[in-house]
């Protein structure tokens, strides 16, 4: 019982402490409240005293710079209407003296207008009097004014046509003159840097043999042998009563190369059959195919060419089998690239593009047989396809004159090609085709009228045409040489070149008794 008495006891203590600590928890935070939210309305009011008083200094601050800008405006538009005013002066001014000089000028025009109307009553009158003189002299001279115009312009004409004959002749003369001794010095000194073997190639090869035997052993039975390699190679072999040695005949120098080399490996084999000879046959060309390249090769080694396309060093190669006039063509076009850059060098052209027109100006001899039209055009266009520049095609182009010549370099090798042609020994000709020759090189200047007769001299390098005097004056002895000349270039082929010289002469006679 005591034990419950004191339970009670402690829980009703500890409910009344319970009970006063919530009363005083609640009167202190109502109390902390009051103090908290008075001192938040102090601040708010502060910081709204705060901004009123800075929202007043702003207004105040605005209102002073608008006062500044409108002023500033102010002063800007009355300095911009001050610089109207004056320009407006100006314009006023300018318009008084165009106004001025407006009427100064028609009063110009005015005196002109009277002016111009006295020279015309001037001018009529002159011309009635023009007229009076010229009936009078047309009656004085019993000729109209056309007819003395026409004489006038006849005699002026016969006149000026002889001094410009003369003139013409004077001119050529003297540009002839130092012409040709330039060009001979030019010349001498690049044929003189120049030593160059002049190859003459024949038709027929020789083949040498160890006895008489071995010919019967190249025949074969029944001739089988023989046919064989003629049938491989092309060619025509000779075996007839030659001690020692087999004659091969053939146009083609490169199926006669091939012919000698396969004849040659066969007689030192000795063992001569069909099947042999094909096989030998075989080798040769590549050897040949082999030895065209090589040959290409050497000669850009020998000119300092740095590159060309392998299809154009084979071509430059295939020219040592091909000959013209008897002239070997590998070393005509090397020899002519020489010459043609020596020159391009004494003349301070381009050296390179001479060397290489020179070496590849006759490009086109190589596949001439297998293609149709000159040689020149064909190399043109064999150049242009494998990217060579166009200066050089248009020195293969004109060194015969099928086109022409656009720049310095082709003119010299077109030189050099004929210095190349026409040096001593270079080139020889069949006697059939030289009478031939000449014989049409002088029917083609009989062909032109006013021509008594015409002469090739210096084994067909020259013509030399005699015209009637009263037929061809000066001026048409000049004309008649172009184009004989002209003509010569179309219809004839020739090695250098044929110099056309018209003859002109008057001859009086009379005997003394």
């Amino acid at each position: 019982m005591e034990h419950g008495v004191i339970g009670l006891k402690i829980g009703l203590y500890l409910f009344f402490s319970l009970l006063i600590g919530s009363v005083i928890g609640y009167f202190l935070r109502y109390f902390i409240f009051e103090r908290v939210v008075g001192s938040a309305q102090r601040q708010a009011e502060e910081i709204k005293h705060q901004a009123e008083i800075e929202a007043r200094s702003l207004v105040v601050q605005a209102k002073d710079e608008m006062l500044k800008a409108r002023e500033a405006e102010e002063h800007e538009i009355k300095q911009v209407r001050a610089e109207l005013d004056r320009r407006e002066q100006r314009l006023q001014d300018r318009q008084d003296r165009i106004d001025s000089r407006r009427e100064t000028l028609e009063e110009l025009e005015k005196r002109l207008n009277q002016r111009q109307g006295n020279l015309d009553r001037r001018l009529n009158q002159l011309s009635q009097k023009e007229a009076e003189q010229v009936q009078a002299l047309e009656t004085i001279a019993h000729m109209s004014q056309i007819e003395a115009k026409e004489d006038l312009l006849h005699r002026v004409a016969d006149k000026t046509r002889d001094e410009t004959a003369r003139l013409i002749r004077g001119l050529e003369a003297e540009a002839e003159a130092d012409a040709d001794k330039k060009a001979q010095k030019i010349i001498a000194l690049a044929i003189e840097r120049l030593a160059s073997e002049h190859v003459s190639e024949i038709t027929v090869s020789m083949v040498p043999l160890p006895d008489d035997d071995m010919k019967g052993r190249i025949i074969g039975r029944q001739g089988r042998n023989i046919r064989a390699l003629e049938a491989a190679t092309g060619v025509d072999l000779v075996v007839d009563d030659t001690p020692e040695a087999v004659t091969i005949s053939s146009f083609d120098p490169v199926r006669r190369e091939i012919a000698r080399r396969s004849l040659s490996k066969l007689v030192v084999d000795g063992r001569i059959h069909p099947a042999r000879i094909e096989k030998e046959v075989a080798k040769a060309k590549q050897e040949v195919d082999k030895a065209i390249k090589e040959a290409g090769e050497n000669a850009l080694i020998d000119l300092g060419i740095s590159r060309l396309p392998d299809e154009l060093v084979k071509l430059i190669g295939r020219l040592k089998f091909r000959t013209s006039y008897g002239q070997n063509q590998y070393y005509h076009s090397i020899e002519t690239a020489k010459i043609a850059a020596m020159l391009a060098a004494e003349l301070h052209a381009d050296v390179e593009v001479a060397k290489l027109g020179g070496l590849l100006h006759d490009l086109g001899k190589a596949v001439s047989h297998e293609v149709e039209g000159p040689h020149a055009l064909i190399g043109a266009d064999l150049a242009r396809r494998y990217g060579v520049g166009e200066k050089v095609v248009n020195c293969i182009a004109s060194h015969h004159h099928e086109e022409e010549p656009k720049s310095i370099e082709a003119v010299l090798v077109a030189a050099a090609d004929a210095i190349s042609g026409a040096r001593p020994g270079a080139r020889r000709e069949a006697i059939d085709d030289y009478f031939r020759r000449v014989n049409a090189l002088q029917d083609i200047a009989r062909s032109f009228p006013g021509v008594t007769d015409a002469y090739a001299i210096q084994a067909g390098r020259e013509i030399r045409i005699i015209v009637k005097p009263k037929e061809v004056d000066d001026l048409g002895a000049i004309e008649l040489s172009r184009q004989v000349a002209r003509k010569v270039e179309d219809n004839l082929q020739y090695p250098g070149q044929i110099t056309v010289t018209v003859v002109r002469e008057t001859r009086a006679v009379n005997i003394a008794k």
